[in-house]
């Protein structure tokens, strides 16, 4: 099978675009919580980089992608990247050498649980945090991929259609945190005393490499560098640029002014909700989802702040409900005169795919909450989740890492 060298090109390029995307989080997230935590939360993930990359050579990406066991999971017959080679794999990309293939999904699974990192900042041990993730990324991540894009994955023969990770990445990661937001004691000093973000450049700088980063996750996913790859590459950064104009409206006219952090916020929310369509839908369907993602999530994040949540920088709001909303939208808009290998949505005749991606959105939701609450659950117990009061007050940065931000 011949390696097409463009379409190899096109995919590590993809895949160096999406590992940019976890340090650009990074910043993001650091530049929302107070200046006594910022290097714990950057580093948070700056190192899932370098933990989920040897977890997924020894044996994520087997259980995610190898030869099928009963619809649930991979084997284990590619543990170690064994039988993982420099030829194709036609299951999965028929033009490029299957490392590319397995470098390229690597990304997907770093950033995933790095996502989670926002629902518990400012307050988590650091040793359980990487336990946490190595659990989570094996028992919650590894299984829905496999589910959704591995061949004989039980909700990809029903039909689920996912194009770069709307359930996949975050819907897993987006309800993960709704249940750490319950499991961890809330911050102290929550709702009584001021928690603002520190450094609004940080989190306009991280939103911008997000965006940028998100071509290679979204438009990389047509794994090609044809037709396909375009048509997401447009869509995404359609649905982006409505979902920062939404926001910032939102913000306006609630608040009384323009938001600068909301509108980063509207672009990541519109890049999440476009991630399971973009290879799908057309870009006037992007302008509708990334509208959607705007209002929905900016909702959703007021709903959580009402209720009192502590999901620190409201990773629930933006990529769970962001998830969410693209997965069903990808069921209404989806069209096979974008994709021919995919199929329509409600609106092109197909009432059906819609009842598929509801039915996945549900599954996903079930499964991300109930295995990520009995993991912490446990690890509560065993080893405890929240740092002590004290070194909470002192801030991360120095309690737990020895080494501030920024020096008086």
């Amino acid at each position: 099978m011949n390696i097409d060298t463009g379409d190899t090109a096109w995919i590590l390029t993809s895949a160096a675009l999406v590992l940019l995307m976890t340090p650009a989080l990074g910043f993001f997230y650091g530049g929302m919580v107070r200046r006594k935590n910022g290097v714990a939360t950057i580093f948070q993930s700056f190192i899932i980089v370098a933990l989920i990359s040897v977890q997924w050579v020894l044996i994520g990406y087997s259980l995610a992608f190898g030869p099928d066991k009963g619809g649930i999971i991979g084997g284990l017959e590619w543990v170690g990247l064994r039988g993982v080679g420099l030829e194709a794999n036609k299951d999965y990309a028929a033009t490029i050498p299957h490392q590319a293939f397995m470098a390229f999904q690597l990304m997907f699974a770093i950033i995933t649980p790095a996502l989670i990192t926002g629902a518990f900042a400012e307050r988590m041990k650091f040793k359980t945090f990487l336990i946490f993730t190595l659990l989570w990324a094996t028992f919650v991540y590894d299984p829905i991929a496999h589910w959704v894009w591995g061949v004989g994955g039980w909700l990809r023969n029903l039909g689920a259609m996912d194009f770069a990770g709307g359930t996949v990445v975050h819907i897993s990661s987006g309800v993960a945190a709704l249940v750490a937001a319950m499991a961890f004691k809330k911050r102290l000093g929550y709702r009584k005393e001021p928690m603002e973000p520190h450094n609004v450049p940080f989190i306009i700088l991280g939103a911008g490499i997000l965006w940028f980063g998100w071509f290679g996750f979204n438009a990389g996913s047509a794994l090609g560098s044809g037709a396909l790859a375009t048509n997401a590459f447009v869509t995404t950064n359609t649905s982006a640029a409505m979902g920062a104009l939404t926001w910032m409206t939102m913000s306006w006219w609630r608040g009384g002014k323009p938001s600068a952090i909301g509108a980063a916020s509207g672009a990541v929310v519109g890049l999440v909700a476009i991630t399971p369509a973009a290879g799908f839908v057309g870009p006037a369907a992007a302008i509708l989802i990334g509208l959607g993602a705007g209002i929905f999530c900016f909702l959703a994040c007021q709903f959580r702040a009402k209720k009192g949540f502590d999901d620190s920088l409201d990773v629930w709001g933006c990529h769970g409900v962001g998830g969410t909303w693209g997965a069903l939208a990808t069921g209404l808009f989806a069209t096979t005169a974008v994709n021919p290998a995919g199929a329509n949505g409600l609106f092109a005749g197909n009432p059906g795919q819609f009842l598929i991606q509801l039915a996945t959105v549900a599954i996903s939701w079930a499964y991300s909450f109930g295995v990520t609450f009995l993991l912490l659950k446990i690890l509560d117990k065993t080893m405890g989740l929240n740092v002590a009061p004290e070194e909470e007050m002192a801030g991360l940065d120095v309690a737990q890492h020895g080494e501030p931000a920024y020096q008086a």
